[in-house]
């Protein structure tokens, strides 16, 4: 908000002077605002800036009050000219705004005011003759109190000045550019997005807002709208941009969370932040199929309609009801979808009575509400080194069914988006793979670490070798002379001719081993990045050759190279299972497993 606005010039006989400002006294008191506030800036400290040093002309100035409580935007503009005394014109037009206010949307305000007026100075002289000619027209300190009031009220404004000006300015709320959307992200809306859009909307937009439910991560949106993962991630990328969507992580049973200080104001239910919390996550009691509620915490359509009034200080859309199925090892509490409108108590027992009648789901006991301290004790019991399933296993050997009485997604959900839990995420680090990073090597083959260079170096001698070999045998072949080279050549020829060729397949398999290694090591050379693309298609290459090299009991060992090839560009400490989890289409479980291929100690597990 505009706290000031004030006209100054440079005058040769007064120096810097304060021509109009507005409201009256907020740069310099008057004689006519003595029992007005005192000004917001002590003018005499900050003058030298208001019309600053020639390098200083024409550009964008910010100055900050001596108590650091306000800010003075301007831009001081030097008109050159004989016509003036000096031969140049300086004035400045400035805006006074509170030092936490984010100055970027007010700079255009005063980039605009100040060439508006140096070009109406450049017609008619329009500042240069305030007050010393009577031709009607408005004085400038009645502009810029519209001004001022305009954009605080309106966030435009737009003036007319005289027959051939008008100052029309509009203040553009500033957004800083979103961050970047992988595909393990799982956005979530904070406004009904499906209330919203209409076919005006970019054709991405429309096509993947009906999937963003706050369930499914961004690639699962991306194949379910048959929209390709780049365009859905930009198109997510504008929501976030405009603040209607939130970016979380994938909600497993195997992750683990920890607290953040924020857990106090949970405890102390400041702002009540445990009755907003009990009615986003607790599960309506089920409905028999007869339609009575088997539960005495109020009935289905009483939870409905606490759950579809929440705060909103969530920021996510709360369906009026959930379901759950207790399972050991997949997701017990699925959400509804967030961006449909709240349930009435009608369609909320319709939802429960359409949900499988097992033993699970329906409970003749009666379920009284989730208390305070039980949610507090929920949410107080995540550390690291504990997964959820690990947490809820806690509660129920402790006496309290949490899949029963809690939707353990939403929880978790509710305690990330309320800054009281983080994720603990998980890193691994191959020790082998980092000190082939480190000494600027390479993993070539199927081997990780192993050889380095002198493997190489032998590698190659071998194959030139056997080419050397190869090259004598078929010269012998077509000259027959009786030399040692020759008889050499001669005990060559006496081999079985299957044998013989067997001896031309490899040799022609590790020439063209050599030959896609020295086009590939040309590429890694090249880009850094490219080490893991260089080590799978050159080691390709070198198992499509060599299939009949080791057979039928070489196949366990090729798979175990094909793994630690697919694996490796994960196992720098950078890449969280997550990421491998979405890419690799794999379960965490399935993982940990294939990163036994790197060998026994070698693979570190990181949590943070």
């Amino acid at each position: 908000m505009i706290q000031g606005i004030f006209y100054a010039r440079f005058l040769p006989q007064e120096g810097t002077k304060v021509v109009a400002q507005s409201p009256p006294g907020c740069i310099v008191a008057t004689e006519f605002t003595p029992h007005l506030k005192p000004p917001l800036v002590d003018f005499d400290i900050v003058q030298e800036y208001i019309i600053p040093r020639k390098a200083f002309f024409n550009r964008f100035v910010t100055v900050n009050s001596p108590d650091g409580k306000h800010s003075i935007l301007g831009f001081p503009v030097s008109i050159p000219h004989e016509r003036y005394h000096r031969n140049e014109f300086i004035f400045n037009f400035g805006l006074v705004i509170e030092s936490d206010v984010d100055h970027i949307p007010y700079e255009r305000l005063v980039r605009r005011l100040a060439v508006t007026f140096a070009e109406m100075e450049r017609q008619n002289g329009y500042l240069s003759t305030e007050g010393l000619i009577n031709d009607g027209r408005r004085p400038i300190g009645s502009l810029l109190e519209i001004v001022k009031e305009d954009l605080n009220n309106y966030g435009e404004c737009m003036i007319p000045i005289d027959e051939a000006n008008t100052i029309n300015m509009k203040l553009f709320p500033y957004h800083a550019p979103p961050p970047p959307v992988h595909g393990w992200h799982v956005p979530v809306p904070k406004t009904k997005l499906s209330e919203i859009v209409d076919s005006t909307w970019d054709l991405t937009l429309q096509r993947i807002i009906p999937h963003v439910d706050g369930v499914n991560d961004v690639r699962r949106i991306a194949w379910l709208a048959d929209v390709s993962l780049p365009l859905t991630q930009c198109a997510l990328q504008h929501l976030l941009y405009y603040d209607t969507v939130l970016l979380l992580d994938m909600f497993f049973f195997g992750s683990c969370y920890a607290l953040r200080p924020g857990i106090h104001d949970f405890v102390a239910n400041r702002g009540s932040l445990v009755d907003e919390c009990a009615a986003y996550v607790c599960i309506s009691p089920p409905v028999l199929p007869g339609g009575s509620s088997s539960g005495g915490g109020g009935g289905s359509a009483k939870k409905s309609a606490s759950s579809s009034t929440i705060a909103t200080g969530l920021g996510i859309n709360v369906p009026a009801t959930s379901s759950t199925t207790t399972s050991t090892s997949t997701s017990t509490s699925q959400f509804l979808d967030p961006t449909s409108s709240s349930s009435t108590a009608a369609a909320g027992e319709g939802s429960a009575a359409s949900r499988p009648t097992t033993s699970s789901t329906i409970s003749t006991a009666p379920q009284a509400p989730v208390s305070h301290y039980q949610l507090i004790k929920l949410m107080t019991t995540f550390c690291v080194g504990r997964s959820v399933m690990e947490w809820v296993r806690l509660h129920q050997e402790a006496g309290f069914d949490v899949l029963r009485h809690v939707d353990t997604r939403r929880l978790v959900q509710f305690g990330v988006v309320k800054g009281l839990l983080y994720r603990v995420h998980k890193y691994g680090v191959s020790k082998s793979y980092l000190t082939l990073l480190a000494t600027g090597r390479r993993a070539g083959g199927g081997d990780m670490g192993g050889g380095g260079k002198k493997a190489r170096e032998e590698k190659a001698k071998a194959i030139q070798d056997d080419k050397g070999k190869q090259e004598q045998k078929q010269k012998g072949k077509s000259t027959g002379k009786a030399t040692d080279a020759g008889n050499e050549q001669d005990r060559q020829s006496n081999i079985d001719d299957d044998d013989n060729g067997l001896e031309m397949k490899i040799s022609r398999r590790r020439m063209s081993r050599l030959r896609v290694q020295d086009i590939y090591a040309d590429e890694y050379l090249g880009d850094d990045n490219n080490d893991e693309e260089y080590v799978d298609r050159a080691t390709d290459e070198e198992q499509d050759g060599g299939e009949d090299d080791d057979g039928e009991g070489g196949e366990e060992v090729e798979d175990e190279a094909k793994t630690r090839r697919r694996m490796q560009r994960y196992v720098d400490g950078r890449h969280a299972f997550d990421q491998i989890i979405t890419e690799q289409n794999v379960t965490d479980a399935e993982i940990m497993r294939k990163l036994k291929c790197f060998g026994t100690n070698d693979v570190a597990i990181l949590y943070r």
